[in-house]
């Protein structure tokens, strides 16, 4: 007699889901994330032609002021935790705090991040995402000397980008291979370092802070930027074509 098995309870999918999924600390968190797409594709209405632009330089507009946004609101907000907020080590227990590289600003007897100040504002918002890589919760130099590239040269480059996009300037496409490969590289060294320590600071333990938090919300940093290599790249091929095409009908006359 053939056995049957049956299906998993709704008790048990729902143990397998983070105490916090609904909570409304995650909830501000994720729709923080969409109204700064929002805002991108406002902003794409108001400067770009609907006439005259593709729909394929609109989504590069959208791409590159959402990467800004995000760069500047919110991983600026990480960055300010990690040089102005910070708590005395003594008054915490080392086991439940990402403890600061020695000698970090000069200090040695404070801890700096979201973790000094959570419960407060965008603090609050690192610590979510921090249940899935702690580091985010605390300093880590890798993350942090990555962020301060990251804020201070990549976001204002994507803003360049728009700016290029909306004035139709084809320096845009040399700019875009930048920022890219910027972001492929920054990703990698994000999560190289941690991959090779076995991962210790990852919770990866249920779906949503695997595939969401860190699938996802990085692996856009990564499949995007090689769109848009891919279609940088093309326009300067095709502009190569173009010149050689006219040298050659020049060499003919």
């Amino acid at each position: 007699m053939a056995s049957t098995t049956a299906p998993p309870s709704l008790e048990s999918f729902l143990s397998t889901l983070p105490p916090d999924l609904f909570d409304q600390t995650t909830l501000i968190s994720l729709a923080s994330t969409v109204a700064i797409l929002l805002a991108a594709y406002s902003l794409s209405r108001v400067a770009l032609d609907p006439k005259t632009t593709t729909s394929r330089h609109r989504f590069l507009f959208i791409w590159h002021a959402f990467d800004a946004l995000i760069h500047f609101c919110l991983e600026g907000s990480f960055l300010y935790h990690c040089f102005f907020s910070s708590a005395p080590l003594g008054h915490l227990d080392p086991k439940e705090v990402f403890i600061d590289p020695y000698n970090y600003l000069g200090r040695i007897d404070k801890v700096h991040g979201a973790q000094a100040v959570a419960g407060r504002g965008t603090a609050e918002l690192w610590m979510v995402y921090a249940k899935a890589d702690r580091r985010w919760a605390g300093v880590d130099l890798s993350v942090v000397s990555l962020e301060l590239l990251t804020v201070l040269v990549v976001g204002p480059l994507a803003c360049w980008v728009c700016y290029d996009i909306a004035k139709k300037n084809s320096r845009v496409n040399i700019v875009m291979i930048m920022i890219a490969t910027a972001e492929i590289y920054g990703g990698w060294m994000t999560f190289c370092p941690e991959w090779l320590v076995g991962s210790v600071n990852l919770d990866t333990s249920n779906w949503m802070y695997l595939w969401l938090y860190l699938a996802f919300f990085n692996g856009l940093w990564v499949v995007i930027p090689a769109y848009v290599i891919y279609v940088a790249s093309g326009e300067i091929m095709g502009a190569f074509k173009v010149r050689d095409a006219a040298a050659k009908a020049k060499k003919s006359l």
